[in-house]
């Protein structure tokens, strides 16, 4: 048998930490001993528990302290980590350590450095000085570059609950389903939005084409307009879709305000595209005169910026639409920078990619018509995360009235 002592510091019990971590190693089919534990007598005061952990061999012992460490497992036997250089550019040497969406470090020359970004799903080079350590992307990595392998060194700093008060998002965070009280949920949505836009941190929308489709695009741009919007995360068609509105009152085709298929409707979005490329882009086509009500003329209007990433299925597209998803992701890499809360909404695979760029102390709220979309999003995190199965205008309209504002209408 291979063994290990591991040790659990914080709120383990409140945040449910420890049973987490013991699951973990009973449902590899390991071992575990409590060692020693040490409750803390009050609800702020922090609790320690040091686990001795038993597995068959030293490859499944490896295995298991890599899984539980995301949730703050840390070996108490320390050590500095392991590099290794990366063999050629886009290569991580085999073993490499994978990150986590929680803050974490590592040891190097016997002193904890931080790694930055905090990202998932990353590799993480230290460089040469042991100064600085970073999350590496596999496009990023360059031979010879010094990668950690294995899982000594490292410290893992997980989400844990407010002791202090109780908080909508914990409650609402559960467990994802159509039946559980909206109004609660999309409450804290706006007491959310009110507390970052007073502390200054960025608030990301990451919005999918059936705002558009639902008749709330009229919402988000009043959301902008109040400045509960500083950056826009979408595709293609949430941007085409909101100009061919915004032209000629429909969305695929159907009038948005008649609830009717409009006659050759269906090339509206086509026509859309083509007067927005003959302007050179959305921005000139403001600037001309050409553009103006909708999603895309409020962002401009108002100083939001926004990153369009594109896809196989794209008409055009935009000139604004960065069509090399690789390049797309840098750039929303770059951007979420200093976002408090993301707003997803009606956009799985957006929403999972903008999911997997953010912090684990970065709030969200995914909200989706089918409760699947958001289960994938909130299977990622834990308490920073709330699910909202519902149709995207009524959320809209709700949480437009939570921020005491006047619903949009149709210009």
């Amino acid at each position: 048998m291979a063994s290990e002592e591991v040790e659990l510091r914080g709120h383990i019990l409140d945040s449910l930490l420890l049973p987490k971590v013991l699951d973990q190693i009973t449902s590899a089919g390991a071992q575990f001993e409590i060692e020693s534990l040490e409750v803390g007598r009050g609800r702020q005061d922090l609790s320690r528990a040091r686990i001795r952990v038993e597995a068959a061999d030293e490859d499944a012992l490896a295995e298991i302290l890599t899984l539980i460490q995301p949730h703050g497992a840390v070996l108490v036997d320390v050590e500095d980590v392991r590099l290794e250089p990366a063999p050629a550019d886009g290569v991580f040497p085999d073993g490499f350590h994978v990150t986590s969406n929680h803050p974490s470090f590592v040891r190097h020359h016997g002193q904890w450095v931080p790694i930055q970004p905090t990202r998932m799903d990353c590799g993480i080079s230290v460089t040469a000085d042991g100064m600085a350590a970073h999350s590496l992307r596999f496009i990023d990595v360059r031979k010879g570059d010094l990668i950690v392998v294995g899982h000594r060194g490292i410290r893992v700093e997980p989400l844990q609950r407010n002791v202090r008060k109780a908080d909508p998002f914990e409650f609402m965070a559960s467990e994802v389903s159509a039946e559980k009280p909206k109004a609660l949920a999309i409450r804290a949505v706006a007491d959310t939005l009110r507390a970052v836009k007073a502390s200054g941190a960025k608030i990301l929308l990451v919005g999918g084409p059936a705002i558009v489709h639902t008749g709330a695009g009229p919402h988000v741009v009043r959301l902008i307009e109040a400045g509960y919007v500083d950056l826009l995360f979408a595709g293609n068609a949430l941007a085409v879709h909101d100009i061919e509105r915004a032209f000629y009152g429909t969305a695929l085709g159907v009038h948005l305000e008649h609830g009717f298929p409009v006659e050759t409707g269906h090339q509206h979005h086509l026509h859309a595209i083509n007067r927005i490329r003959a302007c050179g882009g959305i921005r000139a086509a403001v600037e001309q005169g050409l553009l103006t009500s909708g999603i895309m003329h409020a962002c401009i209007q108002r100083g939001v910026e926004f990153v369009l990433g594109g896809s196989v299925r794209d008409d055009g597209p935009l000139p604004e639409v960065i069509t090399d998803v690789v390049r797309a992701q840098q750039v929303m890499a770059e951007k979420v920078q200093g976002v408090g809360f993301a707003l997803m909404v009606a956009t799985m695979l957006h929403s999972i990619a903008t999911g997997n760029l953010l912090p684990a102390a970065c709030r969200i709220a995914c909200v989706d018509i089918n409760a699947s979309v958001v289960t994938k999003l909130a299977d990622r995190g834990s308490f920073q995360s709330v699910g909202i199965v519902t149709d995207v205008e009524p959320f809209f309209r709700e949480l437009l009235g939570h921020l005491g504002l006047e619903g949009g209408r149709d210009d």
